[in-house]
């Protein structure tokens, strides 16, 4: 199984058009046999992510309501939801003391450390935050930086 755990800068590029969504494309494809994971926390960190797209007038009102439905439904349906745990909240912590990170960062990358030592394999982290991808990689996962990747 091919694990690719998505941050949330990387998961909106499934659903926003960006720099990056053509790769993001390409990795969601179903006929890839990859799963696709996310933490829990995601649904939250996406509506915010869609929400001020809309204040911000990048998106309407109605394209913004259907991203956050659309996303909350394959929460349910296509991703492998990592939930948040006492484990990886004390995995977070412990980051936060090791790496320049903010708390959601933390328990993204917790989360992707937790999924990996629960399901004893090898999980690609996908994102483009420049702090959390060199986090990651200092952490020993293999990292996939969407806002490197060619269009």
């Amino acid at each position: 199984m091919s694990v690719h755990y998505l941050d949330t800068s990387a998961l909106v590029r499934l659903y926003v058009r960006e720099p990056g969504t053509d790769f993001m494309v390409r990795l969601a494809d179903s006929a890839s046999e990859r799963t696709l994971a996310v933490i829990s926390l995601t649904r939250v960190e996406f509506r915010a992510a869609v929400r001020q797209r809309e204040r911000l007038q990048d998106l309407d009102s109605s394209t913004a309501a259907s991203l956050v439905a659309r996303m909350e439904s394959h929460v349910q349906t296509l991703y492998l939801v990592q939930p948040i745990t006492e484990a990886a909240l004390d995995e977070a912590s412990s980051l936060l003391d090791r790496h320049p990170l903010r708390a959601y960062g933390a328990l993204q990358l917790a989360g992707c450390l937790t999924m990996r030592a629960r399901l004893q394999t090898t999980i690609s982290f996908v994102c483009s935050d420049r702090v959390l991808f060199q986090a990651a990689q200092n952490e020993g996962l293999v990292t996939i930086d969407t806002a490197a990747q060619p269009s």
